[in-house]
């Protein structure tokens, strides 16, 4: 059935069509990246299952996942963080660039297939000083039409970030795990259901998600899945 705003969309479609935002090609099936670029986009077919790390074959456990265990239930990052998702990635996060960010959550919407349904969507949240200098909730944004598509309500008022902290980017895995203990906080009176996945863009060492899953699993949800768009891959590898 079409809806009111797809019917208004489809003259402004017709007069500002799609447009590959990596090459400037036509864009193709209705995104902005045409078929060549979208190909390039790299999927995580082959990886842990328990962290969703980039692997040569696909494991039950990694190596990672054997020294240190995850505090969640289990893992989902249907891409590898490089070229060119990053590059869109980048532009949406730090460039404010719209167009990005909608393509990135059209292609993480598209990848969600045959995945076990939480009964709750949470978005990591943002420390209120970030979200006022980024002016919204990246990750947030991308996961509000996976939460349309998959018919599982999302809420940002469950978590949150209790205090500023600093950028992870050059942190290694210690520093990154030291730098969110304790940064997150349930807000009072909240019930939770039995299962609940966490959402971010990108996971890295898996440090925040971790530090969000300690939270939820001591609150007394049972399973606690952590959702990403991309998962990079080791450092060492």
């Amino acid at each position: 059935m079409t809806t009111l705003r797809e019917t208004w969309l489809r003259p402004w479609r017709w007069l500002l069509p799609w447009r590959c935002l990596l090459c400037g090609a036509a864009g193709a099936d209705g995104m902005d990246l045409c078929a060549d670029c979208a190909a390039e986009v790299p999927r995580n077919r082959t990886c842990c299952v328990r962290c969703a790390l980039p692997l040569a074959t696909t494991a039950a456990v990694c190596g990672e996942c054997v020294r240190r265990a995850p505090p969640w239930d289990a893992a989902w990052a249907p891409f590898r963080y490089g070229w060119p998702l990053d590059r869109l990635e980048s532009r949406f996060k730090f460039g404010r660039d719209l167009a990005a960010g909608r393509t990135l959550a059209t292609l993480w919407r598209r990848e969600a297939m045959s995945l076990p349904k939480p009964e709750l969507l949470l978005p990591v949240p943002l420390h209120r000083v970030r979200l006022r200098q980024r002016g919204y909730n990246q990750a947030r944004e991308l996961a509000k039409p996976l939460g349309r598509h998959l018919g599982v309500p999302l809420r940002h008022d469950v978590l949150s970030r209790c205090r500023g902290t600093t950028a992870q980017t050059d942190l290694d895995a210690a520093g990154r795990r030291r730098n969110v203990r304790g940064a997150f906080v349930l807000r009072a009176g909240i019930a939770l259901p039995a299962h609940v996945a966490i959402l971010d863009d990108v996971m890295t060492t898996g440090a925040t998600l971790a530090e969000c899953s300690r939270v939820l699993k001591r609150a007394g949800v049972q399973r606690v899945d952590v959702w990403a768009l991309a998962r990079a891959p080791s450092p060492r590898g």
